[in-house]
């Protein structure tokens, strides 16, 4: 069998489904419970301390 087609077909079957796995694993991960305050902070940080940046002790509240 030459190389294109070992990898064509590799790449059809089984690397198709690592990568719908992992998308799905990205999926659960980004949704997960307890994930929303996370991301919340996150979203948070342009807004904070608009004269200076935040120490690390403001940070963490």
């Amino acid at each position: 069998m030459e190389t294109y087609s070992f990898l064509r077909e590799f790449a059809d079957s089984w690397m198709l489904l690592f990568l719908f796995l992992f998308f799905l694993a990205i999926v659960l991960w980004v949704f997960r419970p307890g994930a929303k305050k996370e991301y919340q902070d996150t979203a948070s940080i342009p807004f904070r301390h608009e004269d200076k940046p935040a120490t690390t002790e403001e940070a963490r509240t």
